[in-house]
Protein backbone atom coordinates (compact mmCIF):
# COMPACT_ATOMS: atom_id res chain seq x y z
CA UNK A 1 0.00 0.00 0.00
CA UNK A 2 1.48 3.00 -0.74
CA UNK A 3 -0.25 6.94 1.24
CA UNK A 4 -0.01 10.03 -0.46
CA UNK A 5 -1.03 13.19 1.70
CA UNK A 6 -1.97 16.18 -0.11
CA UNK A 7 -2.69 19.52 0.92
CA UNK A 8 -6.42 20.02 -0.18
CA UNK A 9 -9.34 18.10 -2.55
CA UNK A 10 -8.20 19.52 -5.50
CA UNK A 11 -4.35 18.45 -4.93
CA UNK A 12 -5.55 15.28 -4.13
CA UNK A 13 -7.83 14.91 -7.49
CA UNK A 14 -4.73 16.02 -9.41
CA UNK A 15 -2.12 13.66 -8.07
CA UNK A 16 -4.66 10.55 -8.04
CA UNK A 17 -5.63 11.47 -11.54
CA UNK A 18 -2.10 12.07 -12.66
CA UNK A 19 -1.01 8.26 -11.63
CA UNK A 20 -4.47 6.68 -12.96
CA UNK A 21 -3.41 8.42 -16.21
CA UNK A 22 -0.03 7.10 -16.34
CA UNK A 23 -1.70 3.71 -15.44
CA UNK A 24 -3.73 3.64 -18.34
CA UNK A 25 -1.47 4.72 -21.22
CA UNK A 26 0.60 2.45 -20.11
CA UNK A 27 -1.63 -0.11 -20.24
CA UNK A 28 -2.56 1.02 -23.63
CA UNK A 29 1.30 1.33 -24.97
CA UNK A 30 0.80 -2.75 -23.41
CA UNK A 31 -2.19 -4.19 -24.58
CA UNK A 32 -4.07 -1.55 -26.83
CA UNK A 33 -6.73 -1.06 -24.70
CA UNK A 34 -7.68 -0.64 -20.59
CA UNK A 35 -10.18 -1.48 -18.80
CA UNK A 36 -11.40 0.92 -15.92
CA UNK A 37 -13.84 0.64 -13.15
CA UNK A 38 -15.57 4.38 -11.55
CA UNK A 39 -16.65 5.28 -8.58
CA UNK A 40 -18.85 8.14 -8.16
CA UNK A 41 -19.56 10.48 -5.20
CA UNK A 42 -19.11 14.11 -3.84
CA UNK A 43 -15.42 12.58 -3.01
CA UNK A 44 -14.12 11.75 -6.73
CA UNK A 45 -15.02 15.86 -7.56
CA UNK A 46 -12.08 16.79 -8.10
CA UNK A 47 -10.38 13.32 -9.35
CA UNK A 48 -13.00 13.14 -12.19
CA UNK A 49 -12.64 16.43 -13.32
CA UNK A 50 -8.87 16.14 -13.26
CA UNK A 51 -8.84 12.43 -14.96
CA UNK A 52 -10.76 13.92 -17.95
CA UNK A 53 -8.44 16.68 -19.02
CA UNK A 54 -5.54 14.06 -18.80
CA UNK A 55 -3.70 13.43 -22.38
CA UNK A 56 -5.29 10.27 -22.57
CA UNK A 57 -7.00 7.88 -25.31
CA UNK A 58 -10.16 7.40 -24.77
CA UNK A 59 -11.44 5.46 -27.87
CA UNK A 60 -9.44 2.52 -26.06
CA UNK A 61 -11.16 2.73 -22.57
CA UNK A 62 -13.67 0.54 -21.63
CA UNK A 63 -15.71 1.61 -18.33
CA UNK A 64 -17.11 -0.01 -15.87
CA UNK A 65 -19.68 1.50 -13.13
CA UNK A 66 -19.30 0.65 -9.42
CA UNK A 67 -23.28 0.91 -8.14
CA UNK A 68 -26.69 2.62 -8.18
CA UNK A 69 -29.51 2.94 -6.21
CA UNK A 70 -32.43 0.60 -6.88
CA UNK A 71 -35.45 2.00 -8.34
CA UNK A 72 -33.82 5.55 -8.87
CA UNK A 73 -34.57 7.21 -11.95
CA UNK A 74 -31.27 8.64 -14.10
CA UNK A 75 -33.00 11.94 -14.22
CA UNK A 76 -33.15 11.90 -10.37
CA UNK A 77 -30.37 14.46 -9.09
CA UNK A 78 -28.55 11.65 -6.98
CA UNK A 79 -28.60 8.66 -9.84
CA UNK A 80 -25.08 7.73 -10.20
CA UNK A 81 -25.85 7.30 -13.90
CA UNK A 82 -26.61 10.77 -14.41
CA UNK A 83 -23.79 11.58 -12.48
CA UNK A 84 -20.96 9.80 -14.37
CA UNK A 85 -22.56 10.77 -17.98
CA UNK A 86 -22.10 14.67 -16.91
CA UNK A 87 -18.55 14.31 -15.30
CA UNK A 88 -17.62 12.04 -17.32
CA UNK A 89 -19.01 9.76 -20.14
CA UNK A 90 -19.95 12.94 -22.22
CA UNK A 91 -17.19 14.86 -21.50
CA UNK A 92 -14.79 11.97 -23.25
CA UNK A 93 -14.83 9.82 -26.52
CA UNK A 94 -14.28 6.75 -24.50
CA UNK A 95 -14.59 3.70 -26.25
CA UNK A 96 -17.79 1.71 -24.28
CA UNK A 97 -19.40 2.11 -20.61
CA UNK A 98 -20.95 -0.20 -18.78
CA UNK A 99 -23.71 1.32 -16.21
CA UNK A 100 -25.68 0.04 -13.62
CA UNK A 101 -29.05 0.50 -14.18
CA UNK A 102 -31.06 -0.10 -10.97
CA UNK A 103 -34.23 0.33 -13.14
CA UNK A 104 -36.38 -2.89 -14.42
CA UNK A 105 -35.22 -6.66 -14.23
CA UNK A 106 -32.95 -6.36 -11.67
CA UNK A 107 -32.01 -9.82 -12.13
CA UNK A 108 -31.67 -10.01 -15.37
CA UNK A 109 -29.22 -6.63 -15.76
CA UNK A 110 -27.17 -8.48 -12.97
CA UNK A 111 -26.72 -11.52 -15.03
CA UNK A 112 -25.59 -9.37 -18.36
CA UNK A 113 -22.97 -6.72 -16.02
CA UNK A 114 -21.56 -9.80 -14.45
CA UNK A 115 -20.64 -11.68 -18.12
CA UNK A 116 -18.84 -8.58 -19.05
CA UNK A 117 -16.86 -7.58 -16.43
CA UNK A 118 -15.38 -11.24 -15.99
CA UNK A 119 -14.59 -11.64 -20.17
CA UNK A 120 -11.55 -9.84 -19.06
CA UNK A 121 -9.19 -8.54 -16.27
CA UNK A 122 -9.85 -5.36 -14.74
CA UNK A 123 -7.01 -3.04 -15.01
CA UNK A 124 -7.80 0.13 -12.99
CA UNK A 125 -9.96 0.50 -10.39
CA UNK A 126 -11.03 4.17 -8.55
CA UNK A 127 -12.46 3.37 -6.02
CA UNK A 128 -13.88 5.90 -3.10
CA UNK A 129 -14.12 4.88 0.65
CA UNK A 130 -17.90 6.17 2.59
CA UNK A 131 -17.75 7.89 5.71
CA UNK A 132 -18.52 4.38 7.30
CA UNK A 133 -16.13 2.37 5.45
CA UNK A 134 -17.95 1.44 2.69
CA UNK A 135 -16.41 0.40 -0.68
CA UNK A 136 -18.85 1.15 -3.27
CA UNK A 137 -22.36 -0.13 -1.29
CA UNK A 138 -20.92 -2.97 0.56
CA UNK A 139 -21.76 -1.23 3.82
CA UNK A 140 -20.73 -2.77 7.02
CA UNK A 141 -20.76 -5.53 7.78
CA UNK A 142 -19.59 -6.11 4.29
CA UNK A 143 -20.02 -9.76 2.35
CA UNK A 144 -15.94 -10.79 1.84
CA UNK A 145 -17.39 -14.23 1.22
CA UNK A 146 -19.55 -13.87 -1.86
CA UNK A 147 -17.53 -14.68 -5.29
CA UNK A 148 -21.01 -13.17 -7.61
CA UNK A 149 -19.38 -9.85 -9.12
CA UNK A 150 -22.82 -7.83 -8.20
CA UNK A 151 -25.40 -8.15 -5.60
CA UNK A 152 -28.23 -5.87 -4.22
CA UNK A 153 -27.56 -4.72 -0.78
CA UNK A 154 -29.90 -2.78 1.98
CA UNK A 155 -28.39 0.13 2.64
CA UNK A 156 -27.59 1.26 6.34
CA UNK A 157 -28.91 4.38 8.46
CA UNK A 158 -25.38 5.80 8.26
CA UNK A 159 -24.50 5.12 4.58
CA UNK A 160 -28.16 7.30 3.98
CA UNK A 161 -27.09 10.02 6.03
CA UNK A 162 -24.00 10.64 4.08
CA UNK A 163 -26.16 10.82 1.34
CA UNK A 164 -28.51 13.11 3.06
CA UNK A 165 -25.61 15.29 4.23
CA UNK A 166 -24.08 15.64 1.01
CA UNK A 167 -26.97 17.41 -0.35
CA UNK A 168 -28.35 14.13 -2.90
CA UNK A 169 -31.72 13.75 -1.15
CA UNK A 170 -33.57 16.50 0.77
CA UNK A 171 -33.83 13.81 4.23
CA UNK A 172 -33.19 10.31 4.88
CA UNK A 173 -36.66 8.92 4.03
CA UNK A 174 -36.11 10.24 0.48
CA UNK A 175 -32.79 7.83 0.23
CA UNK A 176 -33.70 4.46 -1.46
CA UNK A 177 -33.65 1.15 1.10
CA UNK A 178 -31.35 -0.85 -1.48
CA UNK A 179 -28.75 -0.62 -4.09
CA UNK A 180 -26.86 -2.69 -6.60
CA UNK A 181 -22.87 -2.53 -5.60
CA UNK A 182 -19.91 -4.37 -7.39
CA UNK A 183 -18.94 -6.95 -4.40
CA UNK A 184 -15.91 -6.49 -2.37
CA UNK A 185 -14.52 -9.87 -4.50
CA UNK A 186 -14.85 -8.19 -7.47
CA UNK A 187 -13.63 -4.94 -6.35
CA UNK A 188 -10.20 -7.05 -5.56
CA UNK A 189 -9.91 -8.50 -8.91
CA UNK A 190 -8.57 -5.00 -10.32
CA UNK A 191 -5.14 -5.01 -11.00
CA UNK A 192 -4.42 -1.13 -9.62
CA UNK A 193 -6.85 0.19 -6.66
CA UNK A 194 -6.50 3.98 -6.58
CA UNK A 195 -8.62 5.56 -3.77
CA UNK A 196 -9.58 9.46 -3.76
CA UNK A 197 -10.27 10.35 -0.05
CA UNK A 198 -10.66 13.79 0.84
CA UNK A 199 -12.52 15.67 3.16
CA UNK A 200 -12.67 15.67 7.26
CA UNK A 201 -15.92 14.31 6.75
CA UNK A 202 -14.31 11.18 6.16
CA UNK A 203 -11.43 11.50 8.72
CA UNK A 204 -12.84 8.78 11.40
CA UNK A 205 -13.27 6.12 8.68
CA UNK A 206 -9.76 6.79 7.58
CA UNK A 207 -8.68 6.37 10.92
CA UNK A 208 -10.46 3.07 11.17
CA UNK A 209 -9.07 2.30 8.12
CA UNK A 210 -5.69 2.16 9.51
CA UNK A 211 -6.17 1.62 13.09
CA UNK A 212 -8.46 -1.83 12.54
CA UNK A 213 -7.00 -5.21 11.47
CA UNK A 214 -8.87 -6.20 7.85
CA UNK A 215 -12.77 -6.90 9.12
CA UNK A 216 -16.08 -6.61 7.46
CA UNK A 217 -17.56 -4.01 10.13
CA UNK A 218 -14.40 -2.03 8.28
CA UNK A 219 -15.32 -2.84 5.10
CA UNK A 220 -12.36 0.09 3.25
CA UNK A 221 -9.69 -2.04 5.51
CA UNK A 222 -10.10 -5.48 2.86
CA UNK A 223 -7.87 -2.90 0.27
CA UNK A 224 -5.07 -3.54 2.32
CA UNK A 225 -4.39 -6.60 1.30
CA UNK A 226 -4.68 -5.79 -2.12
CA UNK A 227 -0.61 -6.19 -3.76
CA UNK A 228 -0.97 -2.63 -6.32
CA UNK A 229 -3.36 0.04 -3.88
CA UNK A 230 -2.50 3.69 -3.47
CA UNK A 231 -4.64 5.86 -0.90
CA UNK A 232 -4.35 9.37 -1.88
CA UNK A 233 -5.91 11.47 1.44
CA UNK A 234 -5.68 15.56 2.11
CA UNK A 235 -4.94 17.20 5.38
CA UNK A 236 -8.55 16.87 6.74
CA UNK A 237 -8.73 13.19 5.78
CA UNK A 238 -5.56 12.56 7.51
CA UNK A 239 -5.70 14.49 10.65
CA UNK A 240 -7.38 11.64 12.98
CA UNK A 241 -4.72 8.73 12.22
CA UNK A 242 -1.29 8.82 13.83
CA UNK A 243 1.06 9.44 11.44
CA UNK A 244 3.53 7.00 12.42
CA UNK A 245 0.74 4.13 10.75
CA UNK A 246 1.82 5.60 7.71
Amino acid sequence: MKVHILQNAQELGEAAASLAANIINERIAEKGKVRLVLSTGASQFETIEALVKKEIDWTKVEMFHLDEYVGLSEQHPASFRKYLKERFVNLVPIQMVHFVNGEGDIEEHLAELSHEIRKEPIDLALIGIGENAHIAFNDPPADFTTKEAYIVVNLDENCKKQQVREGWFPGIDAVPQQAITMTVHQILQSDVIISSVPHKAKANAIRSFFEQEVTNTVPATIMKTHPHYSLFLDKESASEVDQKLF
